[in-house]
C-alpha cells in the first residue's frame, strides 16, 4: 500500500539539499491533517449512528446484508483518521509511525477495497431489482450473501497480512518511509497487493457502468411508457396539472436516488486510482524530477482525501436508498414517517410494495 510516512529531510544529506524535493509542505503538514480532523468527528458521529441503527435491522435482503458491511468497513478506516493526523503533521512518535506503516495503513485500505466490492455487489443487486423487480429473496439466497461477505473479508485480510508481517525492518533514523522498513520479501508483496487492488477496482468499474447503463435504459423505458400512457389517457379526460406535477417530481427524486452509489463511487474512488498510475511509476522509474514527484505526491494525497470521504458520505447512501434505516431512524428519533419526503420522493414511508424502479427507497 502507497500510504507512507515520510519526514523532513535529514540535515546535512546532500539528497535533499533541493528543498522542492521535500514533501512537508503547509498542504501535508497542516491542511491535510485539519480535513482529516473533520473527517473523522464527522464520520465518527454519522457512522456511529448507523451501526446503532443497522444492526436493529433485520438482515432480510441482500442490500441490508451489504450495506452492513460497508458500515463496520466505514468505522474502521473512520478509526485509523487519527493516526493519519499525528503521522503527516509531524506530531507522531517514531514507534507510532512505525504503527501508521505497519497496521493503521493496511486498515485503510483493507476497508477502501472491501467498500468498492460491495459497491460493486450493490449496483449489480441494484441492477437486478430494476430488470427483475418482481423476483423475491429467500432464506438460501441470504446465506449465500453472507458467506460471499465473509469470504471477501477473509481474502482482503489473507491479502494485507502479509503486509504487516513483512513491514519489520527497523528504521535507522528518524526520517522515513514506509517502504523503508519493508523487508524484500515485504517489497515485492506490496507489489503484488498493488496490482490486486487495481484488478480489484477496475473490474468493480466495468461493473458499475454496465449495471447503471442497464438502469438507465430500463428507466428510460418505464418513463417513455408512462409518458405514453399519460398522452392516451388525455384523450378522455385532461388531467389537472396540479394533480400531476407533484407525482412527475416525486419520480424525478426517485429515480435519481438510483444513481447515488454511482455518484458516491465515482467521486470517492475514482479520482485516486487514476492519479495512482502515475504516482506510483514517479516511485518506481528514476524519469522524474522533484517537481513533478511532488506534484504526483499531492494528487495522490488529494484523491485519496476523496476517497477517505467515502465514510462520510456512505449514510447518505443509507439513508436514501434504504426505508428501512429510514423508518427505524425515524421511530428512534421519534419523527413522523413522511418527514424528509421532499428528499426522498415520497409522501410517506409507510408503503411497503413498491419496487426498487418505481421506489428506489426501497431497501430490498
Amino acid at each position: 500500500m502507497e500510504r507512507s510516512a515520510t519526514f523532513p529531510p535529514i540535515p546535512g544529506n546532500q539528497s535533499y539539499t533541493n528543498t522542492t524535493c521535500s514533501r512537508d509542505n503547509v498542504l501535508k503538514t497542516v491542511v491535510f491533517p485539519v480535513l482529516y480532523s473533520f473527517l473523522f468527528l464527522v464520520g465518527l458521529l454519522l457512522n456511529s449512528v448507523a451501526v446503532w441503527v443497522f444492526f436493529r435491522i433485520p438482515s432480510r435482503s441482500h442490500f441490508i446484508i451489504y450495506l452492513k458491511n460497508i458500515v463496520v468497513a466505514d468505522v474502521i478506516m473512520t478509526f485509523t483518521f487519527p493516526f493519519k493526523v499525528l503521522s503527516d503533521s509531524n506530531m507522531a512518535s517514531t514507534g507510532l509511525r512505525i504503527f501508521v506503516c505497519r497496521v493503521s495503513s493496511v486498515l485503510f485500505y483493507l476497508t477502501m477495497y472491501i467498500s468498492i466490492l460491495f459497491f460493486g455487489l450493490i449496483s449489480i443487486d441494484r441492477c437486478r431489482k430494476t430488470l427483475k423487480p418482481f423476483r423475491g429473496t429467500n432464506a438460501a439466497r441470504l446465506t449465500r450473501r453472507k458467506l460471499l461477505s465473509g469470504a471477501i473479508w477473509t481474502f482482503l485480510l489473507i491479502l494485507c497480512l502479509p503486509n504487516v508481517i513483512l513491514t519489520s525492518k527497523t528504521p535507522t533514523s528518524k526520517y522515513f518511509k514506509c517502504s523503508d522498513l519493508k523487508t524484500e520479501a515485504g517489497l515485492f508483496w506490496h507489489e503484488v497487493v498493488n496490482h490486486v487492488c487495481q484488478i480489484i477496482f477496475w473490474g468493480n468499474l466495468v461493473t458499475v457502468i454496465i449495471c447503471y447503463t442497464l438502469i438507465s435504459k430500463e428507466l428510460y423505458r418505464s418513463y417513455t411508457r408512462t409518458k405514453t400512457n399519460r398522452a392516451e389517457g388525455t384523450v378522455c379526460r385532461e388531467p389537472s396539472r396540479t394533480t400531476t406535477r407533484a407525482p412527475q417530481k416525486a419520480t424525478r427524486k426517485m429515480n435519481a436516488n438510483v444513481f447515488l452509489v454511482l455518484a458516491v463511487f465515482f467521486v470517492c474512488f475514482v479520482p485516486f486510482h487514476f492519479a495512482r498510475v502515475p504516482y506510483t511509476l514517479s516511485q518506481t522509474r528514476q524519469v522524474f524530477d522533484c517537481k513533478l514527484k511532488l506534484f504526483l505526491f499531492q494528487l495522490k494525497e488529494s484523491t485519496l482525501f476523496l476517497s477517505s470521504l467515502n465514510s462520510l458520505l456512505d449514510p447518505l447512501i443509507y439513508f436514501f436508498l434504504c426505508k428501512s434505516f429510514r423508518t427505524t431512524l425515524f421511530k428512534t428519533l421519534r419523527l413522523p414517517p413522511g418527514t424528509c419526503s421532499w428528499l426522498t420522493g415520497r409522501g410517506s414511508d409507510t408503503d411497503t410494495g413498491s419496487t426498487p424502479l418505481k421506489d428506489s427507497s426501497v431497501c430490498t
